[in-house]
């Protein structure tokens, strides 16, 4: 199946020097893939020159936008100061059906405001969330959302990430009802704040393969497939995760070079800490989905090398081919047509 991805080249602390060269890769592997390059195209092309160094592949195409998103701007000037931005172009693409995802390191904030308002959400979602896939013991991953998108949270807004990150897990591991926890400070139904108490309700009645609430390490644990919490809650569980893998291979270095006798043993433990290194990389589960738009987008971390953002693209990829965009409006049918009428819309019945 032949997909289209539009990147944002300009995007992320480096930019081009990371972007081009992990396009190119993804191009020489995935040969039913095209991938459009969008940014300034003189910077591009040189880029082009730089990565390839001979002809290249015409499944790489160039989308000028003149304009880039820094890292710095807030959401508002980057959405109503920079309408050419490769960040905004890209999206559109996707609005417009000449991609199917998007793919972007640049500034978080902008790129959920652009895409909210470029793509718009999916009725019955009242706000994105971002949604990652982590490593757990279970040679599986957890999908944890929201990490970071929206800091307070309603009880049904909790149940509507729910449903999509059910979406998600059933889309790339082909869970057919993928369990879910309710993130919480403890697994007792009293526990937790009203909102999180309420969201327990929601989901105990919801029809979702809800199992409770779970604590922070049932994530790595990997006792459900689906974590749900606020993106206060989730971005610092993200955050700290990620600073205690970078500390602990800290600590195996400082071990294996310590002294002689430690840097022989290194060696001869050379394939095993390879392998370990491996699997704790962080760069390889690279790409994070923004659930709830009408269009595939995924956030690369804005300091990802190459190797990374390669993995962000091929996400979306993955994403792409098992459609993922129906699959998620497909699992959010339900909680619209089971959704109480609003004020306004029971008013407009009575007319």
């Amino acid at each position: 199946m032949t997909v289209r991805i539009a990147i944002d080249c300009m995007g992320g602390d480096q930019g081009l020097p990371v972007t081009v060269p992990a396009a190119v890769r993804c191009a020489a592997e995935d040969p039913d893939a095209v991938f459009l390059l969008v940014g300034r195209s003189q910077d591009i092309e040189s880029a082009l020159r730089d990565a390839h160094g001979r002809s290249l592949p015409s499944r790489l195409q160039i989308v000028h936008a003149e304009q880039a998103v820094a890292m710095d701007d807030p959401p508002a000037v980057a959405l109503r100061a920079k309408r050419d931005s490769s960040m905004r172009v890209a999206l559109q693409l996707v609005k417009n059906g000449q991609a199917d995802a998007c793919v972007s390191a640049g500034n978080t904030g902008a790129l959920m405001a652009i895409a909210r308002f470029v793509l718009k959400t999916i009725e019955g979602i009242d706000r994105p969330a971002i949604a990652h896939l982590l490593p757990n013991q279970k040679a599986g991953s957890t999908a944890v959302l929201d990490l970071g998108a929206n800091v307070d949270c309603s009880a049904e807004q909790l149940l509507q990430f729910a449903i999509l990150g059910c979406a998600l897990v059933s889309a790339l591991q082909g869970t057919q009802r993928p369990t879910v926890g309710l993130l919480n400070v403890g697994e007792e139904v009293i526990k937790g704040n009203e909102v999180v108490k309420r969201a327990g309700e929601l989901l105990r009645t919801s029809g979702l393969n809800f199992r409770g609430n779970v604590e922070g390490d049932d994530i790595y644990r990997g006792t459900t497939d689906v974590v749900v919490c606020d993106g206060f809650v989730g971005n610092v569980a993200l955050k700290a995760s990620e600073g205690l893998a970078q500390m602990l291979a800290g600590f195996v270095r400082e071990e294996f070079t310590r002294n002689l006798l430690a840097r022989v043993i290194a060696l001869i433990a050379f394939p095993v800490l390879n392998r370990f290194r491996r699997r704790v990389d962080h760069r390889q589960h690279n790409g994070a989905c923004l659930l709830g738009l009408r269009g595939i987008v995924i956030k690369s971390h804005g300091s990802a090398d190459a190797y990374a953002f390669g993995f962000a693209i091929r996400r979306a990829v993955e994403a792409s081919r098992h459609q993922l965009m129906m699959r998620t409006q497909a699992a959010v049918a339900p909680l619209v047509a089971n959704r109480p009428a609003r004020p306004a819309e029971a008013s407009a019945g009575a007319l």
